[in-house]
């Protein structure tokens, strides 16, 4: 199976936040913002494998800092790592100052989508080839996680989580 280079897998929304988006504080909802990231995220799955995605978990979310009422906000979403039927992506979203056009990143997520057949079924997917050395890194830190998380759910015992002892030794 080919595999997909992890740029040809990035998904760019923009948004502006308007009042029906934010709470009583003017701040964007938070729920809100995860539906941006879990749109935004799926279609870059979905350039991934070319296939329906879905959902299969959100990892990581960070709210590092306010999104408020009238700001620009952009939202990029890249395949880090595919596995056999799944697919990690990770969203960086940034606040834009309209005046100045700075970018500060205001929040990260790491969604899990699996690419599923007709029949609502797992289906195996190409591989993704990581050049920058962000993508490398983000690669990488990938398989930690999927380890990480097997092993919390008992799927995987410590010792074979040959990735995760690599940091410790």
């Amino acid at each position: 199976m080919k595999t997909v280079k992890a740029k040809d897998t990035c998904a760019t929304a923009t948004k502006l936040v308007l009042p029906n988006d934010t709470n009583t504080l003017h701040n964007l909802f938070g729920g809100q913002l995860m539906a941006w990231m879990d749109e935004i995220a799926s279609i870059s799955a979905s350039r991934q494998c070319r296939r329906v995605v879905v959902t299969a978990a959100v990892n990581s979310v960070s709210f590092d800092y306010p999104i408020k009422l009238g700001d620009c906000v952009t939202l990029d979403a890249k395949v880090s790592r595919a596995f056999t039927s799944s697919m990690e992506v990770i969203v960086d979203v940034y606040v834009e100052n309209q005046v100045t056009g700075n970018k500060t990143r205001a929040n990260q997520a790491i969604f899990i989508f699996v690419a599923i057949d007709q029949m609502g079924r797992p289906i195996e997917i190409p591989q993704v080839e990581a050049e920058t050395e962000e993508e490398k890194e983000r690669y990488d830190a990938a398989l930690r996680r999927k380890q990480l998380s097997l092993i919390l759910a008992g799927k995987m015992k410590p010792k074979d989580a040959y990735e995760l002892k690599a940091l410790f030794e």
